[in-house]
């Protein structure tokens, strides 16, 4: 049987946050490593200009980010083992939460041009 997609059964706004902070985790301006553990720390979270903001080179919609702001969703993942965090001041992407499989979270970042 194939694995399952979504395994922990994230909710939709949870898989998009996760998502987003996966993406995050990869741009040194946003996410610093912690070799101890394998996660990453971001204390730099985006702030939208007008409805959308940039994550490195592609282009979020404010109304799919609005996880990075709800502490109930910083629960959650916290809760699942895929983050911790200190809301809302930083969070923890875990080594777990790196490689949990997004793809569910369908595509909401889009290439920029500008």
């Amino acid at each position: 049987m194939p694995p399952k997609n979504n395994p922990l059964n994230l909710n939709p706004l949870q898989l998009r946050t996760l998502a987003l902070l996966q993406e995050l985790a990869r741009y040194p301006e946003s996410g610093e490593p912690i070799p101890e553990t394998g996660g990453v720390m971001l204390s730099q979270l985006p702030h939208p200009h007008g409805d959308h903001f940039h994550v490195g080179s592609k282009v979020v919609a404010s109304k799919d980010a609005t996880g990075l702001q709800n502490p109930a969703v910083w629960v959650a993942l916290e809760r699942k083992g895929l983050a911790r965090g200190q809301f809302p001041h930083a969070i923890i992407v875990t080594k777990d939460g790196l490689a949990y499989d997004t793809s569910a979270a369908g595509h909401f970042m889009h290439g920029g041009d500008h």
